[in-house]
Order: structure tokens, then C-alpha cells, then sequence
């Protein structure tokens, strides 16, 4: 009788401090998330802010002194400045349809839906096939196509009725879908997969009503918080690409 041998998986580390455990085997981007929080970590402890003999990932979690102690050494490392009036103004004026009210979309969808222990990687591949089946039809027979994968695929109680969702504004979606769809152009079925919190969906805008732009003092508050934002990532991505140029 031959016997296998056990597959030796190799662990990645930040500084030789593990970031899984032997037996797990966390994606690409699980692997890049947990390298991130341990470079804020490790700098967390050379800061003073947290004692050396934290237990990193201890359970996979961090522990409650560590989120506490990056949440105050980002504070002191990330320093964004107040967006000008003038920068305010000018991204506003850009980006109208984004500060707008009462814009109203007609769509229907697919909805793939993320359940504890589904294949992701297959969810996708079947996600994307659907997306270019129904995109290489058109006229009536689109229809009857994007219908019929609706009721057969579709993990949203809507998929009985041929995926259609009716009329919705912003605030009735997840903030993340709205994003894709609101403030936008595109009609017709979108040429790309958008991703939430429930899934992977292929979306149909059937039509579009303009929402009406609202001036820049009604919204100057929520203009300035979106540059802030912004600011803030672009700081946060700079400051982890310094972090992990100085790791091992």
C-alpha cells in the first residue's frame, strides 16, 4: 500500500510573525488583508502605543488593545487637510448627477448570492457566463432570455418574476450597489458583474429619470466629507506601501 505524503503548506509571514495557521489556507486577498493589519500592528507596537507581548491574530482576531492601538497611531501618522472651498466647488460642479435627488432607475438583475461555504471562484465563472449569455441578445428575445435566467439562476426572491425590481432610487439599494448604478449613464444589460454585500449580480437598466442637481450649499457638507474620503485613502495606501517597503 502506498502512502501519501501530508501537503506541506507554507505559511505566510509579516516580519516572522505568522499570518495563518498551518492548517488554513486564506485567498489572495484574506492574505493581503491580514499582511496590512500586521504592518499597523508591528508599527503600532514601535510607536508605543501597544505592548510588545500582543498575541497576534490569537484566533484569528485581533485583540481589542490592538484595533484600539492602530485606530490611534493612524490618527497620528495620517494627517488630512481640510478641503479648499475652491476644491469643493470644482468637485462638485464635476460630478453633478452624484449630488442630485430624485433620480430614478428601472432594472432587473441576477443575483448570485455569497452563502457560508459556497465555491466563490465557480459562482463566478457561472456568474460571468450568464452576464455575456444575456448580453449577446437583443430585441424581444433579450428579454425573454434575461427572464428565463432570472427564474432558473437567480437566488432573489425577484427571479419569479423574470429578475425585475421595478422602479428604485438610491436609498432603497445597498450603498454599494447604488454606486454602479445611480449617477450614471449605462442603459441596457451592464457589461461587467456588480458586487455587494449578497453577491455577484448581472444588472438590466431598463430606464433612467434624472434626478434633479442640488446647488453646491445644500450639499457643501456631504462634498467636502467625499474629498475628505478620498484623502484619507489615498494617505492609508501610502502609508502601508512605506510600511510594507520596510518588511520582511
Amino acid at each position: 500500500m502506498q502512502i501519501s505524503k501530508p501537503i506541506q503548506t507554507e505559511i505566510a509571514s509579516v516580519n516572522g510573525v505568522a499570518l495563518h495557521d498551518a492548517d488554513e489556507a486564506p485567498g489572495a486577498q484574506e492574505l493581503r488583508q491580514r499582511a496590512c493589519t500586521e504592518w499597523l500592528r508591528q508599527a503600532a507596537i514601535a510607536e508605543g502605543l501597544l505592548q510588545a507581548s500582543d498575541l497576534a491574530w490569537s484566533g484569528g482576531v485581533l485583540s481589542e488593545q490592538a484595533s484600539t492601538a492602530i485606530e490611534l497611531l493612524l490618527e497620528r501618522k495620517l494627517v488630512i487637510a481640510e478641503p479648499s472651498e475652491q476644491a469643493c466647488r470644482r468637485h462638485h460642479a464635476a460630478q453633478l448627477a452624484t449630488y442630485s435627488s430624485g433620480e430614478r432607475v428601472r432594472l432587473r438583475h441576477i443575483l448570485f448570492a455569497v452563502t457560508p461555504g459556497v465555491d466563490v471562484a465557480a459562482l463566478r465563472n457561472r456568474a460571468e457566463t450568464t452576464l455575456l449569455d444575456v448580453r449577446c441578445h437583443d430585441g424581444k428575445n433579450a428579454e425573454a432570455v434575461f427572464a428565463r435566467a432570472a427564474s432558473t439562476l437567480s437566488n432573489c426572491p425577484s427571479g419569479a418574476d423574470g429578475g425585475e425590481l421595478g422602479w428604485l432610487r438610491a436609498a432603497d439599494c445597498a450603498p454599494e450597489f447604488a454606486k454602479e448604478i445611480f449617477g450614471q449613464s449605462d442603459v441596457g444589460v451592464l457589461p461587467r458583474l456588480v458586487h455587494t454585500r449578497f453577491g455577484l449580480h448581472v444588472v438590466e437598466v431598463q430606464e433612467r429619470e434624472a434626478g434633479v442637481p442640488q446647488p453646491f450649499e445644500t450639499v457643501r457638507g456631504a462634498v467636502a466629507m467625499t474629498l475628505r474620503q478620498h484623502d484619507y485613502v489615498t494617505a492609508l495606501r501610502q502609508y502601508l506601501d512605506l510600511l510594507a517597503g520596510q518588511a520582511s
